[in-house]
């Protein structure tokens, strides 16, 4: 007779096959650490259902059968990763004793999911199904969506959605939160909308996380309203947000560029204490560096790095610093921030290594660039095509555009596909080198490679023809714009105008600035820079000052640069009056005149002889700390000499060799001229010595000048030591420098000198004039005496017989 305990107590045989739930989901973590090469590992082993959980007769089946394999549910994952190709997945699972433990599945396809195998994880779901045992199971559909939402395939989570339908699966919260996160991660955030209409009408419960997938699709499209109208409705319904829900909607400021709204958000937080985290602060930083707030930026990145701070800073957050010393331009600090990266042990992943290979490249630093590239692949790290594109660039801006057509080559070598900045690099590469012809080439290779053309192709062409100098290129480049439909934007109108007025052609650059007003694009400070500077480089002086009223209708804010063009526009025109108005303006608008803006002034006041205000915007340009440039040295110069005061221009004079300012010929001549008026002639003579290394630099007409100046003063030896100094240095000499060495050596009486010179002309292949001949005739005649007369007829005769000179006795 059985006991009560007998009956109760299951047999042994039927207690075999339940399945151990706790044990078989138990994940173990195991650790491997090598202190020798600072390399750690964790891994995650899940058993799952073994050969002992499995129902008796599946048991008895595999059990004399050496192919059936007991394996964990690891272990059959590694397996089918191992495998080349997904043929393969029947042979492995087939062979698996788990297999016929329907709890296994779902185990299967998270771990699968984990790893991130798409096309591994679409294989062995189809096998699942094909399988006698297979349930459909919503968590199953539900992972398989979420991870074809990670992949961003919409349309294949879209067709799971429905199939699990037709399997008698009915979709729940987490099936559309999966479905509404896959919509949004491909930017359909309507879809998502639509979704969510879906879901309430089937009765089912929004969760927090539903609203925050909804908030992120919509903010990720750049649609902040919409998400902030979802958060709204969000908290009518109860559901409160969390931390999670403030970053999305930060997020969203992000995306849609409302920088202002992010911070100003940031503080409502802080007001509410909700505790920020670190993914906040990435947010903020990337927000305050968009907004110019550089320091504040780095304060928020120093703050998390404080031993108290709760929010350690990641990956994330260095790459961002990384952008933001990028941007400007310390590239020393960019590569600061990634050693201390690593000093704090954290691994850069490729958007790290890509923001260092980026501030190298703007810099042309391609040695560098392609030391980080080594290194990234040293690290197992598979470069993208953002790493290419890099490195392509560095090549470019190093001027190196034949290894960077080698990058693009070793790209496509390593099955890396370009994209269309990478065209754009390349042909920026040859065109910013005055490689039109293989620019144009690479547009058109672009075109054959199934890429279309964008603004920024057009830009950069725009600007290769405008170093190339050839002006049919810049019409062909915009018809080809306008053929391929390609809107231009105001980049691409102000390199076509700047190419125009590179060209000379102001009338076309001109033409177009009408065309851009015809069409709508709104013009920007840039725009009128061009146009102002061309038209003052052109002597369209009035043109110049016209566009100030278009600008003022547009509301566009004078630059600096606008201020000292405009400047030089009414200082050309001799308009002082507008020039001291609008110089007022720039210093009262907060822009600091520079260089250009004094030296624009000083030529104003030069120009109306006004020396005296001259005189004191020096001391105005010494007071603000503006350092003269040579143009503005020899204008402050001419006025101290026209002002009365030469003695300031030694004064000018040793403050450039002090500031190493170089010299050129318009200060030569001024220096001279105070010389002269100061009578000091060592000085002057000294100054040839000094001005030895500059004469080939000089102009002919210039120092024709300053010959002109030593022999009006009678200093016939300091005109002849400069005049040897002006043959020894190369400088080709003309008739008109003979001339003044002949009128100054025959006013002081030095005829033999004059005869002498005379030959070197001969010498030289240059043909005295008649009135030469007759000069020294008559001064023969008039003022050498009678023993010297003869003496200078028989001079001129031999000249004569050398066949230097025209017949003498004729021009007598």
């Amino acid at each position: 007779m059985a006991t009560v305990t007998q009956l109760i107590t299951p047999p042994e045989s039927s207690r075999a096959y339940r399945p151990k739930t706790s044990e078989a989901l138990q994940e173990k973590k195991s650790v491997y650490v090598n202190y020798d090469r600072g390399e750690h590992e964790v891994s995650v082993r899940v058993s799952g259902f073994r050969k002992a959980d499995i129902a008796r007769r599946y048991r008895v089946r595999v059990e004399n059968d050496r192919f059936q394999k007991d394996w964990s549910v690891t272990e059959v994952v590694n397996r089918l990763m191992a495998l080349n190709r997904w043929e393969g997945v029947d042979v492995v699972l087939n062979c698996w004793v788990g297999r016929f433990a329907r709890k296994n599945f779902p185990i299967l396809i998270s771990e699968l999911s984990r790893r991130g195998c798409i096309e591994l994880c679409v294989n062995v779901f189809n096998w699942m199904k094909n399988q006698k045992n297979y349930c459909a199971r919503n968590d199953i559909y539900n992972m398989m969506i979420r991870l074809h939402a990670r992949c961003n395939r919409v349309d294949q989570a879209r067709g799971l959605f429905f199939e699990m339908q037709k399997w008698s699966c009915k979709p729940d919260a987490e099936t559309y939160n999966a479905l509404i996160n896959a919509h949004g991660r491909a930017g359909h955030w309507r879809w998502a909308m639509n979704l969510m209409d879906d879901m309430l009408r089937a009765s089912i419960a929004p969760s927090r996380s539903t609203y925050n997938n909804l908030i992120n699709a919509c903010g990720s499209s750049g649609n902040w309203r919409e998400a902030l109208e979802v958060c709204k409705k969000m908290t009518d319904n109860g559901v409160g947000p969390d931390l999670v829900t403030h970053n999305i909607v930060l997020s969203a400021y992000k995306s849609g560029r409302q920088y202002s709204k992010a911070l100003s958000y940031f503080e409502l937080m802080k007001g509410a204490k909700v505790r920020p985290d670190t993914t906040t602060f990435n947010i903020i930083i990337y927000c305050l560096s968009k907004l110019g707030q550089s320091s504040q930026a780095l304060d928020v990145f120093n703050s998390m790095r404080e031993k108290r701070s709760e929010c350690r800073p990641d990956v994330v957050t260095f790459t961002s610093i990384m952008h933001l010393y990028s941007v400007r331009g310390e590239i020393e600090h960019c590569r600061a921030v990634f050693e201390a990266m690593l000093a704090e042990g954290l691994k850069p992943n490729i958007v790290s290594y890509n923001a260092l290979m980026g501030a190298y490249a703007v810099h042309g630093m391609s040695e560098n660039a392609l030391s980080v590239f080594q290194e990234i692949k040293r690290n197992g790290i598979l470069p993208d095509v953002v790493s290419y594109t890099c490195l392509l660039n560095s090549y470019g801006r190093s001027r190196q555009p034949g290894k960077a057509k080698e990058v693009f080559l070793m790209m496509r070598k390593d099955r890396r596909k370009p994209n269309v900045v990478t065209y754009n690099a390349l042909i920026d590469a040859y065109g910013s080198n005055g490689l039109l012809a293989e620019a144009v080439g690479i547009f058109r290779q672009m075109e054959q490679d199934g890429f279309k053309p964008n603004v920024v192709s057009v830009c950069t062409l725009l600007a290769a023809c405008s170093r190339s100098g050839k002006k049919v290129n810049v019409e062909t480049v915009l018809s080809a714009a306008e053929t391929r439909g390609i809107k231009l934007n105001t980049a691409a109108y102000n390199s076509a105008i700047g190419s125009f007025i590179n060209g000379a052609e102001l009338e076309k650059a001109i033409a177009l600035y009408q065309t851009m007003k015809r069409k709508k694009v709104k013009a920007d400070s840039v725009t009128f820079t061009i146009l102002i500077s061309g038209s003052c480089r052109m002597s369209k002086y009035p043109e110049a000052v016209s566009y100030l009223k278009d600008m003022e209708d547009l509301g566009i804010p004078m630059t600096k640069e606008v201020y000292s063009s405009v400047l030089c526009a009414y200082s050309k025109q001799g308009q002082v009056t507008e020039a001291e108005s609008i110089f007022n303006q720039m210093k009262m608008a907060g822009c600091e005149p520079d260089v250009i803006a004094y030296t624009s002034m000083l030529h104003a006041y030069n120009a109306s002889e006004k020396w005296e205000k001259a005189c004191e915007l020096f001391l105005e340009m010494e007071a603000n700390g503006v350092d003269p440039d040579s143009i503005a040295c020899s204008a402050l110069m001419r006025a101290f000499n026209k002002g009365g005061q030469p003695s300031n221009v030694f004064i000018l004079m040793d403050l450039m060799r002090e500031k190493e300012v170089p010299f050129t010929g318009a200060v030569f001549f001024e220096i001279f001229s105070a010389c002269n008026t100061l009578q000091e002639w060592k000085r002057a003579t000294d100054l040839i010595q000094m001005m030895e290394p500059y004469l080939p630099s000089l102009s002919i007409g210039l120092t024709n000048q300053m010959l002109h100046l030593f022999g009006k003063s009678g200093k016939v030896e300091a005109m002849m030591k400069l005049f040897y100094k002006i043959i020894a240095s190369g400088v080709e000499i003309n008739l008109k420098t003979y001339a003044v060495l002949l009128e100054h050596l025959l006013a002081v009486g030095n005829w033999r000198k004059y005869i002498e010179v005379l030959e070197w002309m001969s010498d030289a292949g240059i043909q005295p004039s008649t009135q030469m001949y007759r000069d020294i005739i008559s001064f023969g005649e008039r003022s050498a005496g009678i023993e010297f007369e003869p003496l200078i007829r028989q001079k001129l005769e031999s000249l004569r017989n050398k066949g230097a000179g025209g017949d003498v006795s004729k021009s007598s």
